[in-house]
């Protein structure tokens, strides 16, 4: 008996593959790397857990949080377009340091004269422009914009010294406000209000030139408290215009004073219901409140467009108490239409509301506070439930904004009330995402200022989830057998984006002022990244229970994009590190394709490469009998090194090769594969997803196969496997129900699909036109 017998078959199989590998690949040796695995821990990329934030996402045992509460007198003055506010604050500083200083927030002077956001932005000259374009770029009068603060007193009425710097405005104290300490402090300001159809400004008027009234939108609108947090400090970074705002909660009462003609809403209670509502309002709100199926009219369209036409120079005030609310904003108008209806969350009712003028009818009265209706359940079955007592939608041309409890919406059908699909869904669709934002951030209150996605991106996944329940709910407003037709959080749609110039394309994880096109960074990639994580890498049970609990961990606070993505893997025990290194912290791409595939035989006779490492050390097949001999089925080299003969003629029965202590009925039990094949999967995209594989056989069956993100974990170019079966395989296709985003579909299949040309593709659409 030669040495080479005295081996296992696995033992014997094992040394001839080395011995052959190593003879094969004597190469120079490469020099050394740093780890460069996708799958490694996410150290570098995360901040050090403290005492403040955990390991697990959780808000840490010293977690702290300031509290902004203010009191404001607001007068809006709509003959002027203007608004004159006298507030007070008072800061509870609960950090646990001193503070030497407080700084507040004044967006509304990215409006003014001097401001330096419209210099931001290099640009250059166009060859042609439309007329509305270039008067626009060209030739409009500078707006005179910005916060005018008429004094800054402290709670003895002394003036305090403070410093504006841009849209920031630091108030300096008398002596440090020491933790566990408060202090109040009042300002009295005014500013013109902007039209907010010009450049699309977050809040302001628009005028209707027919009958001579405005609508207003209002936010931004008074100096605000900036954050304070264990991970920035003071919020400092200037609002330059696309970075949104992050802000601490407090309590808010609030009086507004407006022509006595208007209708208004805002954030809050309003606690003088019977003083600004007529008996004919009192009753109708008391319907609404006990109507779940359908909205009340609070004020019709009559009373609406007899209201257009007084311009009563009396005033009424509104007042509002909101308690823990990161922000605060309102709508009046004398053109508005208003409707209430009833929704049951949790254990209490809460209102769901519309604002609009005649204009947005009849899509409007129709849809919106369905919408509305719809948005609080579905997202609250995701999350918790909706916490405040009403959420209400505004009809503002061009706009899509949102607050606590109020938000302002487009949606304008045609003159004569006519209306396409497009701007049917574009208005459910802007109600449910800006309503959703109520979640994220108005309550899980991120910093939008650092980190857009954390409210856009997370707000569109809801969205998404959101529009599709509505088409469920509501199958009537949907086309026939159609789904809801969501403009984001399929992955197809995000694939253009993904497969574009790498030199406009920004990570995720960036602030939003510095990226090149932000509704795809932070909105749609995001969005989809969630909803691929939820469908194809988690799986629904685990996702949805992981993002309910971060939504529950962080509600009323405010996480980090680190908290996420540590909750994430805390609740559901997946490891997902690769997945936010590829999707978040990379503009790397999806793709993944087949390369090769091999068919093999059981062989009694050894194949060619396996023949010329015999006579190289002039062993014999005897010496190798115990191992079983794999041949490539559609090698010519194989079969001349098999004499001629054919796979098929040398393919023997694998039950020979079993083993002598297995039984007859074992072996009668065992189902023997024919055909074996080495299948090359290939990556050339940088991100690792599930492998997603659907082989079909012979007599038409399919069979799909879901190997895990980590079968990349040690090759990230390419991985091989092997597939045992009695059926020829026929067709072998990668993500076969676009799942991953990936970019590039011609390598999916094999054998390679012949994808028609683009003017083949042209002539099949034209047939029969």
């Amino acid at each position: 008996m030669t040495k080479l017998k005295l081996f296992t078959t696995a033992g014997l199989l094992l040394l001839v593959s080395v011995m052959i590998a190593q003879e094969e690949t004597a190469k120079e040796r490469a020099p050394g790397h740093l780890n460069q695995s996708k799958f490694k821990q996410m150290y570098e990329e995360f901040a050090t857990p403290n005492m403040y934030r955990s390991a697990s996402g959780t808000p840490g045992p010293s977690y702290y949080q300031q509290q902004a509460d203010y009191a404001m007198d607001i007068e809006l003055d709509d003959k002027n377009a203007r608004i004159y506010g006298e507030e007070t604050i008072t800061y509870h500083n609960n950090a646990p340091e001193a503070l030497e200083f407080l700084w507040l927030q004044l967006d509304q002077n990215v409006r003014a004269k001097d401001s330096k956001a419209p210099l931001r932005n290099g640009n250059g000259l166009n060859d042609t422009y439309v007329p509305s374009a270039f008067s626009k770029e060209f030739m409009k009068e500078s707006f005179d914009g910005g916060f005018r603060i008429e004094f800054v007193k402290d709670s003895n009425g002394k003036p305090l010294s403070y410093t504006i710097n841009q849209t920031m405005m630091r108030v300096d104290l008398p002596s440090p406000l020491k933790s566990g300490e408060k202090v109040s402090f009042s300002l009295k300001w005014w500013y013109n209000i902007p039209d907010h159809t010009i450049d699309r400004a977050r809040s302001g008027f628009e005028y209707f030139e027919k009958d001579g009234n405005r609508a207003y939108v209002i936010a931004q609108f008074f100096p605000r408290m900036a954050v304070y947090s264990d991970v920035e400090g003071w919020q400092n970074h200037q609002f330059w215009g696309s970075g949104e705002f992050a802000l601490p909660f407090g309590n808010y009462d609030v009086n507004i004073t407006v022509p006595a003609d208007h209708i208004l809403d805002a954030t809050g209670v309003l606690t003088n219901r019977k003083e600004v509502f007529s008996k004919e309002m009192m009753s109708r709100y008391e319907q609404a409140k006990k109507s779940y199926d359908k909205p009340v009219l609070i004020v019709t369209q009559a009373e609406a467009e007899a209201a257009e036409k007084g311009f009563s120079e009396k005033k009424k005030t509104w007042k509002f108490r909101a308690e823990n609310v990161r922000d605060y904003g309102f709508a009046s108008s004398r053109k508005f239409i208003w409707d209430m209806q009833a929704v049951k969350i949790g254990n209490k009712d809460v209102m769901a509301v519309s604002l609009y003028p005649k204009e947005g009818n009849p899509l409007w009265e129709d849809l919106s506070t369905k919408a509305v209706a719809s948005t609080l359940k579905s997202y609250s079955s995701h999350t918790f439930d909706y916490p405040y007592h009403k959420a209400i939608s505004v009809h503002a041309k061009n706009q899509g904004m949102e607050y606590p409890m109020i938000c302002w919406n487009y949606g304008r059908p045609n003159e004569d009330g006519t209306y396409s699909d497009r701007i049917k869904y574009g208005m459910i669709s802007v109600i449910i995402h800006e309503v959703g934002h109520n979640f994220f951030p108005m309550i899980v209150n991120s910093d939008e200022r650092q980190w857009g996605w954390m409210d856009e991106g997370l707000d569109t996944f809801m969205q998404y989830l959101a529009e599709q329940e509505f088409g469920e709910a509501f199958p009537e407003v949907i086309a026939p057998n159609e789904k809801y037709p969501s403009r984001r959080g399929d992955p197809s749609k995000i694939v253009p984006y993904m497969s574009g110039d790498q030199s406009t394309i920004s990570p995720i994880m960036s602030n939003p002022e510095n990226v090149y096109q932000l509704g795809p960074n932070a909105y749609a990639k995001p969005a989809t990244a969630l909803n691929i994580l939820r469908e194809t890498v988690m799986g629904r049970e685990l996702f949805d229970y992981a993002f309910k609990t971060y939504s529950q961990r962080w509600m009323f606070k405010h996480p980090t994009p680190e908290d996420f993505f540590r909750t994430m893997e805390d609740a559901s025990a997946v490891d997902l590190d690769w997945f936010w290194r590829g999707w978040f912290y990379t503009t790397d791409y999806v793709d993944i394709g087949v390369k090769e595939v091999k068919k093999y035989v059981v062989s009694k006779k050894p194949g060619k490469p396996l023949l010329e490492y015999m006579a190289a050390r002039n062993l014999t097949e005897a010496d190798l009998r115990p191992l079983v001999f794999l041949v490539d089925a559609d090698s010519e080299e194989t079969d001349k090194a098999l004499n001629g003969m054919t796979p098929s003629e040398v393919s023997v029965p694998l039950k020979e090769f079993m083993m002598d202590n297995m039984s007859a009925e074992e072996r009668t039990s065992v189902k023997e594969p024919k055909f074996f094949y080495e299948v090359t999967f290939n990556k050339p995209g940088g991100i690792p997803m599930p492998l997603i594989v659907e082989y079909t056989y012979a007599d038409g069956s399919k069979e799909s196969v879901t190997y895990p993100p980590e079968i990349w974990r040690k090759n990230d170019v390419e991985v091989k496997r092997v597939v045992s079966s009695q059926q020829e395989i026929m067709s072998i296709v990668v993500d076969p129900k676009a799942e991953t985003a990936d970019i590039d579909v011609t390598n999916n299949s094999w054998p390679k699909t012949q994808n028609p040309s683009e003017f083949n593709q042209f002539k099949e659409s034209i047939k029969g036109e």
